[in-house]
């Protein structure tokens, strides 16, 4: 098994990666509307960890937008790349997961992260770091709020409350079942965040989460066991 190992002049402490941020951050693109819904293909993203034995497992898995059927999937391995800081996770885990992304042959088309986008202390979470560095629309779906203030979304499926902070709509929070606690959305990059609210309803037909979370979080899941068990063999 191939461990993807970080890559040389990777940032390794809080400031450099920071200023790498900020850097990335000037080439975010928050104007465009978009790919349709339903249309071409989506691509979940997750990764699992073992920081006992620094690893990180990336799952990529492609869906067709329209059927939300499986094309594609792929995975890879690395080492866990940037120490634990809040607000700069994306930074421990990229490499891995452009790996995967880069072992993929369909295009991956709208990019689909658990995670955050502008919902970010400084505005740039993994769904917009990815998003830059691939070119590709990008959209966060995350489980759990971050820090910021929400209204509670109505009861029925598709109501949304905002995601505030300093007076800045920065994600909502949305029910994609109804009774069922909300997701937490945001812009990645190259999308609205209404567009994005769409997608994320479009990929959770039946469960809280989209289709693509699900399917790429039991992928790098089992990528990772895999990865352990070869490791103690």
């Amino acid at each position: 098994m191939t461990i993807i190992e970080v890559p040389d002049g990777w940032p390794a402490d809080e400031e450099t990666a920071q200023a790498v941020q900020e850097e990335l951050r000037a080439r975010l693109v928050v104007a465009e509307e978009g790919p349709g819904v339903g249309e071409g293909n989506v691509t979940g993203v997750d990764v699992a960890y073992d920081d006992a034995r620094d690893l990180v497992a990336a799952a990529a898995v492609v869906l067709d937008g329209r059927t939300l059927e499986v094309v594609e999937e792929a995975t890879a391995v690395g080492r866990v790349s940037f120490p634990y800081v809040p607000g700069l996770l994306a930074f421990r885990e990229v490499p891995t997961v452009l790996a995967a992304l880069g072992r993929l042959a369909a295009r991956p088309g709208l990019l689909v992260c658990d995670g955050y986008g502008l919902a970010h202390p400084r505005r740039f979470g993994l769904a917009s770091h990815l998003g830059v560095l691939t070119g590709l629309p990008s959209v966060g779906v995350a489980k759990n709020p971050f820090t910021f203030t929400y209204a509670q979304p109505g009861e029925a499926r598709g109501e949304f409350g905002d995601l505030v902070a300093d007076g800045e709509t920065v994600g909502r929070a949305l029910r994609t079942r109804a009774g069922v606690k909300p997701v937490f959305v945001s812009v990645g990059h190259r999308v609205s965040l209404d567009r994005a609210c769409a997608h994320t309803l479009h990929l959770s037909p039946r469960y809280r989460l989209p289709e693509t979370t699900r399917h790429a979080d039991a992928l790098c899941r089992r990528a990772l066991g895999e990865a352990l068990s070869t490791n103690t063999e």
